[in-house]
């Protein structure tokens, strides 16, 4: 055994700034939970019962109180007055009774909270040792993941949308793909398979060989075919299939939010007078103010040891300002982008999922005028109730088509597409995979014959050959 020292450079977050991410990125039922613990840990904090309670508003510190903290205390009373503000718009939409409201509160609090796979990627981006380059990087990757846990677009499309180069793309997903659970980050099953195998060190495997060369005979049970190619028995490779088969076709799927667990959307949006209006729901974020008590207490004069007492007053007055701001600052991050969302997806409000347009979160971002890697983290695990249903607000950020006529089409209503014809083909006769490409090229969108196989294969579409009916 023997001590060695080496230096390195590493991103430290300070704990304010790690608590506002958090703050932005966690579900409501979950913030709930974490304003709970501040308020049990901070006992300058309490939550304000009701708009009645005018007396929070009056001036609390007397000339004895330091200038600069007094500073302190009139923007908190700005903020506490915009919080204000947003709390009573939100409860305008809410007419229950005390006895109603206790039943909901009791139903909420019951509910146990789940972490989620983006909240599992980026506990374990925060121990990897990146550059802050590599790290925003890893953030707007781990955004474009989907609950199956593959990547919902390509490098090659991240670096069409955000002009970074696709080998910087590529190797800080290479290191994603080194995270649990093996597999995640994958582009497609087939890549996924691979990933778990390298992992286990079986790259020179029977199993490696047949994912990498035969998947499709291997997803059509072909195995004299594939023995026959490979110069080996049918058994060796049944037993090598019945390997693969203990792989992870969905590693993202063991953070899957329990089906049977109430969704409660972050944002509503309700169409009022002929438009549609973005609402927040703050129902379940208590509305904090620092308490009176400690502000008299901050007020008397110094004397019998009370210094002490003011600095550590002083210290939890801060991280409660600080607690506020951002919780504000959150709120207002998912209003922007859901209210840009809105704006850019208005025939999917009137008409459906078909008319969904492409989305990026680049391009949202530079509406809203923050980075994407903060449009990633405000809609992680977030939902938005809509006309047409309840949404993830990651459903909305697609890749997309541009068709014959220079039309924006989302890679969502092209899967609607495809779903549509196979549920109009003739059972005898189903479309091939070629005639679907064919069938959507006349209908002005350029669609690759594997792009097909993998949106059908998304949607638990079998191939032709095994739609057919006689």
């Amino acid at each position: 055994m023997q001590q060695t020292q080496n230096l390195s450079m590493q991103q430290v977050l300070a704990p304010q700034l790690q608590q506002s991410l958090v703050i932005l990125q966690v579900p409501m039922l979950e913030l709930r939970n974490i304003v709970q613990q501040e308020m049990e840990t901070n006992p300058v904090l309490e939550e304000e019962p009701g708009e009645s309670n005018s007396s929070s508003e009056e001036s609390t510190t007397s000339e004895s109180a330091d200038d600069d903290f007094k500073e302190e205390f009139d923007q908190l009373a700005k903020l506490d007055e915009e919080w204000r503000e947003y709390m009573a718009q939100s409860s305008a939409y809410s007419g229950r009774s005390e006895d109603e409201e206790e039943r909901r509160q009791f139903f909420f609090d019951s509910i146990a909270n789940q972490e989620t796979l983006q909240q599992h990627l980026m506990s374990q981006l925060n121990g990897a040792e990146l550059s802050p380059g590599d790290r925003k990087l890893a953030e707007l990757i781990i955004g474009n993941i989907d609950d199956n846990g593959f990547l919902q677009t390509t490098p090659e499309e991240m670096h069409a949308n955000t002009g970074v180069p696709a080998e910087d793309l590529q190797r800080v997903l290479n290191v994603i793909q080194g995270f649990h659970p093996p597999g995640v980050g994958a582009v497609d099953l087939k890549d996924c398979l691979l990933i778990q195998l390298r992992r286990r060190g079986r790259q020179d495997s029977m199993e490696y060989q047949i994912i990498d060369r035969f998947i499709d005979e291997l997803g059509k049970r072909r195995f004299p075919e594939i023995a026959r190619r490979l110069g080996v028995g049918v058994d060796e490779v049944q037993e090598a299939a019945n390997s693969i088969a203990l792989l992870d076709p969905k590693p993202g799927q063991i953070f899957a939010p329990d089906p049977n667990n109430y969704v409660l959307p972050d944002v509503s949006v309700e169409k009022i007078d002929g438009e549609y209006t973005v609402i927040l729901n703050g129902e379940q974020i208590p509305h904090l103010r620092i308490s009176n008590t400690y502000k008299d207490i901050m007020a008397q004069d110094s004397g019998n040891g009370s210094g002490e007492v003011k600095d550590y007053i002083r210290e939890k007055i801060r991280s409660g300002k600080f607690l506020i701001k951002s919780i504000h600052q959150r709120q207002q991050t998912i209003s922007n982008i859901a209210n840009e969302i809105v704006k850019r997806q208005l025939e999917f409000l009137a008409k459906g999922s078909a008319y969904l347009r492409p989305m990026t979160m680049v391009q949202i971002a530079e509406a809203v005028g923050v980075h994407e890697t903060t449009v990633s983290r405000a809609i992680s695990g977030k939902y938005i109730a809509t006309p047409q249903g309840v949404f993830e607000m990651r459903y909305f950020f697609t890749p997309g088509y541009q068709t014959a006529a220079g039309e924006s089409m989302s890679n969502t209503s092209v899967k609607e597409a495809i779903e549509g014809l196979v549920r109009s083909e003739s059972a005898s006769n189903p479309y091939s995979d070629k005639e679907i490409v064919s069938i959507l090229s006349e209908r002005g969108i350029p669609i690759a014959r594997r792009t097909v196989a993998k949106y059908r294969n998304e949607l638990n579409i079998l191939p032709s050959n095994m739609r057919k009916r006689y």
